[in-house]
C-alpha cells in the first residue's frame, strides 16, 4: 500500500447545527456527536457540503474544527473539508486545520471555478507542496461542475500522501474502475449513499456519510453486518435504508439530512440561505421512508 492512513468504518459528513439566531449551536452539536460516537463511527468530517461550509466564515469554519477536534479520541480520524474556490484559499484553510490537529483534508475541486484536468493537478500539488497534510480527494461533479478524471487519479496514484478518493458521482462503474486500477494505491471512499452495499463490495472499506448524522445506527450496522460475511442481511439492511438514501440523493440533501435529526430526536436547526425549508410535501415523503428506520434502530428522546 502506497498511502500514509487507511481509512475505514462509517465516518459522518457531520451537520453543523444552527439555532434560532442563525448561529452554530454547539449544545446541539455535542449531543449529536455523543448519539454518533455511540452508534459505533469510526471518525470525523466537519466542514463537508452537509456541513454548510460555503455559508460560513472563515472564524465559524475554525470554531468547528476546534470544536469536533476537542471531542474526538485519539482513536477517531480527522478529516477536514478544507474547499474554497481558489487555490490561496483552501491553502490558508488547510493550513488552519493542519494548526489545529487535522491531517488529512478533503478537497473536492474548487467550486465555481470548473477547472480543467491539468489545472486541477497543478491545484492539488500547490496544496500537497504548501502544507503537510494528507489529502482525500472528492469527486462529485453534479455538484461541483467539474470531475476527477483518471488522468488525475493516475498522476497522483504513487503519491503516499494522496490516500484515497470520495466518489460521489453515483455511477457504480466508476467505483469499480476505480479499485481495478488503483487498488493498494488509492482508497475508494463511499460517497454515493444510496448504492452504499455496492461500494462495499467492491472494496470500499470507508464510507463519508452524511446520512450518518440522522440514521448512524443503521449505517453503522450495515458496515458491520457486512464485515461479518453476513451478506444477506446487510441486503435487507440496504434494502431497508434504500428509499431514504434515495429521497436524500434526489433532491435537498442537506435540508433532508436536517430534518431526518429532528426526526430522531436531535435537532440541528434550519439551514443557512440560500437552502430553504422543506415543503410539507417533501417532509412527509421523507418522514415515511425514515419511519422503519426508527422503528427498527430507535431514536433519540429530546431532552
Amino acid at each position: 500500500m502506497s498511502y500514509n492512513v487507511t481509512l475505514s468504518g462509517i465516518m459522518p459528513a457531520l451537520a453543523t447545527p444552527f439555532d434560532a439566531n442563525d448561529k452554530i449551536d454547539f449544545k446541539a452539536f455535542e449531543a449529536l456527536l455523543t448519539h454518533l460516537r455511540a452508534a459505533g463511527v469510526t471518525g470525523w468530517v466537519p466542514n463537508g457540503s452537509t456541513g454548510e461550509y460555503f455559508s460560513q466564515s472563515d472564524e465559524e469554519r475554525l470554531e468547528v474544527l476546534r470544536f469536533v477536534k476537542d471531542f474526538a479520541n485519539d482513536d477517531e480520524i480527522l478529516i477536514a473539508g478544507t474547499n474554497a474556490p481558489a487555490t490561496r484559499e483552501v491553502i490558508l484553510q488547510s493550513s488552519r486545520a493542519k494548526e489545529i490537529g487535522y491531517d488529512n483534508v478533503l478537497l473536492a475541486p474548487p467550486f465555481y471555478t470548473r477547472p480543467a484536468q491539468e489545472e486541477l493537478i497543478r491545484h492539488y500539488e500547490t496544496v500537497l507542496a504548501e502544507v503537510d497534510v494528507n489529502l482525500v480527494l472528492y469527486s462529485y461533479p453534479a455538484k461541483d461542475g467539474a470531475d476527477i478524471g483518471f488522468e488525475i487519479m493516475d498522476h497522483f496514484a504513487d503519491n503516499p500522501r494522496v490516500i484515497g478518493i470520495k466518489e460521489s458521482s453515483g455511477v457504480l462503474q466508476r467505483a469499480v474502475d476505480i479499485v481495478s486500477r488503483y487498488e493498494g494505491k488509492l482508497q475508494l471512499i463511499s460517497g454515493s449513499d444510496d448504492i452504499a452495499l455496492d461500494f462495499m463490495f467492491w472494496g470500499a472499506d470507508s464510507w463519508i456519510c452524511g446520512p450518518s448524522n440522522c440514521m448512524a445506527k443503521a449505517c453503522c450496522d450495515l458496515d458491520r453486518t457486512y464485515r461479518s460475511g453476513d451478506l444477506g442481511k446487510a441486503k435487507e439492511i440496504m434494502t431497508l435504508l434504500y428509499r431514504a438514501m434515495h429521497i436524500l440523493e434526489a433532491s435537498k440533501f442537506v435540508q433532508k439530512v436536517k430534518y431526518g435529526c429532528e426526526l430522531q430526536g436531535l435537532p440541528v436547526g434550519q439551514c443557512r440561505a440560500p437552502l430553504g425549508p422543506l415543503t410539507d410535501a417533501e417532509k412527509a415523503e421523507f418522514r415515511e421512508a425514515m419511519a422503519p428506520i426508527l422503528a427498527t434502530w430507535g431514536s433519540t428522546p429530546a431532552s
